[in-house]
């Protein structure tokens, strides 16, 4: 065995320990080689032992958090971890920007902690995320991602808010900072103000939907770029109050998206396929008032064999089948 497989072999054993939870032998490993703490991977992502507590962007198998994640973390950079490293995940993410934006910390029960651990111990919020992805906002990337949780745990400790941002964890008060009156001032693009009416109805923040209807927004105008509405958005979220007042205003049914190729009920079976069972009540609820409405079904969409083993979703999308 030569000293670069040795090296490798030894970075490896503390990925496994890192993302196994395996304290012990991660403080070993560390105590051996006290190199290892600033080692990459031999892989494309190039990621620190810290960035893999990010649980995201690594290889599929290690992307799972611990519940002593935060222990990890801390044992990490007690040994001398580079907080702000980044990977070259995603054009360059940081073990914050990691965290926030994956689901597997959120499941493990772990995420806010580790969040607040990693900005105690310095972590930038404006360093997290790639400058060329979200304009490198930490907030738009958490929503982008769908982790609304960690979004607004950010913002509650001081993470920059954009419109669209603030509409997506519901500040309506910052919101209203964009307008004028009753219209957007001169400097927010239309973009901005029909992406923040979309993640307002995406994440069921009702207030800032009003609000946003108050100053002017068209509620059937599609996004510039991917064309979705926020009646797709209403229902990849599963928000069946806000799908109903999109439906009384007007807001078509058979608008088709640019990226999908999928119209507001494909979005709610999409949403239904990817939402825990306890959940899955709140998407079949929008495919009845969307397919009361006269929305009809695509029989290529691939949500339909997993829609068949649910007798009650089957009911509601056989009356529109086509």
């Amino acid at each position: 065995m030569n000293a670069s497989d040795s090296a490798t072999e030894r970075f490896e054993a503390a990925v496994d320990a890192v993302v196994s939870g395996d304290a012990d032998t991660l403080t070993r490993l560390l105590r051996e080689d006290a190199g290892l703490v600033h080692a990459r991977s031999a892989q494309a992502h190039h990621a620190t032992l810290l960035n893999y507590v990010g649980a995201n962007g690594v290889e599929a198998h290690r992307q799972k958090s611990p519940t002593n994640a935060v222990a990890i973390a801390r044992i990490l950079l007690d040994a001398g971890a580079e907080i702000d490293a980044a990977g070259d995940m995603y054009g360059g993410t940081t073990t914050l920007g990691l965290v926030a934006t994956s689901i597997h910390p959120l499941d493990a029960g772990v995420q806010d902690a580790l969040i607040a651990s990693l900005l105690e111990r310095g972590a930038s919020m404006e360093r997290a995320v790639a400058p060329d992805y979200r304009a490198g906002n930490l907030v738009d990337a958490c929503l982008a991602n769908g982790r609304p949780e960690a979004a607004v745990f950010l913002a509650a400790r001081g993470a920059p808010l954009t419109l669209p941002g603030a509409a997506g964890i519901g500040r309506v008060d910052v919101v209203a900072r964009y307008f004028d009156g009753v219209a957007a001032k001169p400097h927010v693009t239309r973009h901005e103000v029909l992406e923040a009416f979309a993640w307002a109805c995406a994440y069921g923040r009702m207030p800032v939907i009003e609000f946003l209807l108050a100053n002017g927004v068209d509620p059937a105008s599609q996004l510039p770029g991917d064309r979705h509405t926020a009646l797709h958005a209403a229902a990849v979220g599963g928000h069946a109050d806000i799908v109903r007042l999109l439906l009384d205003l007007g807001v078509p049914l058979d608008a088709v998206d640019a990226t999908y190729g999928n119209t507001p009920l494909g979005w709610a079976l999409y949403g239904w396929s990817n939402a825990p069972k306890p959940a899955r009540a709140r998407f079949r609820e929008v495919a009845r008032l969307l397919v009361d409405a006269g929305a009809a079904v695509n029989r290529e969409w691939t949500e339909l064999d997993r829609a068949s083993a649910d007798p009650e979703m089957r009911a509601i999308l056989r009356r529109a089948a086509r």
